[in-house]
């Protein structure tokens, strides 16, 4: 099974747990990491570069000069995956891997004739571990719970990052840049949804309990950005209506 897995990276020096992604490719010879290096300021660039010098075969680099967002960085990595006939499904990834390589390897196993969209969800149950931060689960929730409504579509979390797509869906997913920088998740599934309609997008997609999720000290996302994300889910209700 061939899998590529795209990681956007803007300042992940001190986030960027290089001996995960050393072991992970050591063992898994399928699998290929495109890092978008998305105008980052620090030592990313070298990080990633290190690794490219001990996997040239798993690991494509590409750059952005200035940041452009990890929505435009996740779309220029699936696109450019397309573009170059890479084989076997895409994925991606935050790059602190709070979502192990793994796991997401485990979850696109679940890409099959009938399923086309898989997603990662951050639901606590008895058998995982979930690690957050109460506040950020309780702002998490509240936003979710938004999300769903516009969605109109009953979804757990749209916002885990780690999501599978079948190639074939790509264009239809990535090809329009995303009005929002912090939630462009969800405008994959409302382009899903639009293309598809709401019964046929629930029949192809599925949300899958993770079996262990970290929350990281360094969160990009803070609670001062909770009115720009606001306004991002009204941008993309009026879009998207």
């Amino acid at each position: 099974m061939y899998l590529n897995i795209i990681i956007p990276c803007y300042n992940e020096s001190m986030r960027l747990p290089v001996n995960k992604y050393l072991d992970f490719l050591k063992l898994n010879k399928k699998v290929k990491i495109i890092f978008v290096n998305d105008g980052s300021t620090d030592k990313t660039k070298n990080l990633v570069t290190k690794l490219f010098n001990k996997f040239p075969e798993q690991i494509k680099i590409l750059s952005y000069e200035k940041n452009k967002g990890k929505g435009n960085a996740v779309r220029y990595g699936f696109l450019y995956a397309v573009r170059q006939n890479m084989s076997g499904n895409l994925a991606y990834l935050d790059a602190d891997l709070s979502t192990s390589l793994e796991e997401c390897k485990l979850l696109s196993k679940k890409i099959n004739d009938k399923i086309k969209f898989v997603f990662g969800s951050r639901i606590r149950k008895s058998n995982n571990v979930i690690k957050r931060k109460f506040h950020r689960f309780v702002i998490g929730r509240s936003i979710a719970t938004i999300i769903s409504s516009i969605l109109g579509v009953s979804v757990y979390d749209t916002q885990c990052g780690c999501k599978i797509i079948d190639q074939k869906l790509v264009i239809q997913s990535f090809g329009e840049v995303f009005s929002s920088r912090w939630l462009f998740d969800v405008e994959i599934f409302l382009r899903l949804i639009n293309l598809y309609g709401k019964d046929k997008f629930i029949e192809i997609s599925k949300e899958v309990p993770l079996k262990s999720w970290v929350d990281t000290e360094d969160s990009r996302v803070k609670f001062i950005h909770a009115p720009r994300i606001i306004l991002d889910l009204l941008i993309i209700k009026k879009r998207y209506k």
